[in-house]
């Protein structure tokens, strides 16, 4: 039998699982499906032995569609800054997992940055002081469920990113992949290691957190995952947008990817120290030498047309299309769902539609929306200077509508690939290369392929309008949100 390389990208909405042969080739795939709560005013949470069993789930039916199979190693792409509680002796998780939206850390983070230990974070960190990140929703759940921290002082509890649940649940190793460590405000990117005054300022025991690896391991072997054989070894775990830039070959220079997922990710690999308080230093991977990457967040793009379509009560493709055949005229949507991402780093900005009367349709809500997805990515770049082509991921790029406004926003090259799991793949492409399946040159001929390139349309008068409205608009969802918080 070939060896294969078994893939899981463990997503907001769901877990995919693929395996790849030694040509790169998918020979099966499936997925399980995730759902998300939202009990509260900025809550977000999912079950976190929901999670785990999607997982079991979408290797099952991978495995199972693929019959008798080889596989080598395990590669792991995880959703990041998400945080989880569970207990050390069980294994069962102590409370709802808080999700990368979720904002319970917001009083945290606002009361620490109006004590000026936003430089400090954002020096250590290459993170701006923000409640999407783990640490401020560490500490709310300690907080709730270990105030005095004994517990967790004692090892007694565990919290972890994503990729630390599920290492600890499928193959017995409390580590935390790299990567994802530097998503959480409390590692040092000049040591690599979590930061003793950092963890003193969030209030969270070093005790509770995993060891720190790098993205090949050590993460162990598998085990009670069946149909797949205990003893797999895990040979590489990168954090979602992680692993869709290492998919993109993105270790060469000038290459910027843009995922479109639940939110947006926009990475490049590149040195610390990008435009201040636009993008954000992280650490894209590990073979024992990190590399580093500068990084734009955005927080609601495919969920507001998840968003849209619910409120609409027609499915999510329905918008896409919807939009794809309509123009917007006037209306815009400011999907500050919990805030404004990169590059405005504004927690307290309010949702906005602006621009509509009551001639106003439904297609043209869906326009707005998915405008509102290409200005914040287009928002973005503008603080990257000398980009050339964006390279796009993810779902909402199977809107060619999408892909094409990107690049009129714009005004570069927008290409994308025609393969819709690139975490997963990012993955496999890790955990392959470190078992010697395939080589680096492989990698870079297989993100050459298959790619649909969108070239702008629009002249600048265009362009420069369009951007003109949606900044005026940006504008006054930021200036009602400073009213409302008294600011």
């Amino acid at each position: 039998m070939e060896p294969l390389v078994l893939a899981v990208d463990q997503g907001t909405s769901s877990t995919k699982a693929l395996l790849v042969n030694a040509s790169g080739a998918i020979v099966a795939r499936a997925s399980a499906p995730l759902s998300q709560t939202h009990p509260g005013p900025g809550l977000a949470e999912q079950d976190a032995a929901e999670l785990l069993d999607s997982v079991r789930d979408a290797v099952a039916g991978c495995l199972r569609e693929a019959g008798p199979v080889a596989v080598r190693g395990v590669g792991l792409s995880t959703q990041r800054e998400s945080v989880v509680l569970w207990e050390a002796r069980t294994g069962l998780p102590v409370a709802p997992l808080a999700g990368w939206q979720d904002q319970r850390g917001a009083a945290l983070t606002a009361g620490l940055a109006e004590k000026g230990y936003g430089d400090l974070v954002r020096r250590r960190t290459g993170l701006p002081l923000d409640p999407m990140f783990s640490a401020s929703k560490m500490a709310a759940l300690l907080d709730r469920h270990d105030p005095a921290r004994r517990r967790s002082r004692r090892g007694e509890l565990r919290l972890g990113t994503v990729d630390a649940w599920l290492l600890d649940s499928l193959t017995g190793q409390f580590v935390t992949e790299v990567g994802n460590a530097s998503r959480t405000q409390l590692l040092d990117l000049a040591t690599g290691d979590w930061d003793d005054e950092l963890l003193d300022l969030f209030d969270v025991p070093r005790a509770a957190l995993g060891r720190v690896v790098a993205s090949t391991g050590p993460f162990g072997e598998i085990r009670g995952l069946g149909p797949l054989s205990d003893g797999v070894p895990v040979t590489a775990v990168l954090g979602d947008s992680h692993a869709a830039l290492f998919a993109h070959a993105g270790w060469r220079p000038g290459v910027v990817k843009a995922t479109y997922g639940t939110g947006s990710s926009v990475m490049t690999v590149a040195e610390p120290g990008g435009p201040a308080g636009a993008l954000c230093d992280t650490i894209a991977w590990s073979d024992g030498s990190p590399s580093f990457a500068l990084e734009a967040n955005i927080r609601s793009s495919g969920r507001t047309l998840t968003w849209l379509a619910d409120l609409l009560d027609v499915p999510a493709d329905r918008i896409v299309d919807l939009a794809a055949g309509s123009e917007a005229g006037d209306v815009t949507l400011v999907p500050a769902f919990g805030g404004l991402g990169a590059p405005w780093w504004d927690p307290g900005a309010v949702p906005l539609i602006a621009g509509f009367d009551l001639g106003t349709s439904r297609a043209q809500l869906a326009r707005a929306a998915l405008e509102s997805v290409a200005h914040q990515v287009a928002d973005v770049l503008a603080a990257l200077p000398g980009l050339r082509r964006l390279v796009a991921d993810g779902g909402l790029t199977r809107s060619a509508a999408l892909m094409q406004l990107q690049a009129d926003l714009t005004g570069v090259e927008v290409a994308r690939t025609a393969h819709p799991e690139l975490s997963a793949a990012g993955a496999a492409g890790l955990a392959g290369l470190g078992l010697g399946l395939w080589s680096i040159a492989d990698l870079e001929a297989r993100a050459d392929r298959d790619l649909e390139v969108f070239t702008p349309a629009w002249d600048d008068e265009r362009r420069e309008r369009a951007v003109a409205r949606w900044h005026q608009r940006l504008t006054v969802a930021r200036d009602l949100g400073a009213r409302a918080n008294g600011s």
